[in-house]
């Protein structure tokens, strides 16, 4: 799984059109499977998508395609991880180790 960490760079360019090209460029990736969550950080300096992606290639592709990266925007960094723990409803998403 990866956690990508979302960071707006330049707050002009976030339109809600940019907003909802970045949307629609996304939920294919939500509709097969590939991103599981994603939203807004509080205060809005961005958001957080968790994916996932079985290759980190791939979904490095996702984003370097993405409207809010491609507009200068927005910078995104990616950090591996492995889930260990889950409350009951997640327990499926457990890698088992």
């Amino acid at each position: 799984m990866f956690l990508v960490d979302m960071n707006f760079v330049d707050m002009s360019r976030i339109t809600p059109e940019l907003t909802d090209l970045h949307r629609a460029h996304l939920l294919g990736e939500y509709n097969n499977n590939n991103l599981m969550f994603g939203g807004r950080k509080e205060p809005r300096t961005g958001g957080i998508i968790i994916s996932s992606h079985k290759d980190i290639g791939d979904l490095k592709a996702v984003l370097e395609a993405d409207p809010f990266i491609q507009s200068g925007a927005v910078e995104y960094c990616i950090t591996e991880f492995t889930p260990v723990m889950a409350s009951q409803p997640f327990e499926s998403l457990l890698g088992g180790g």
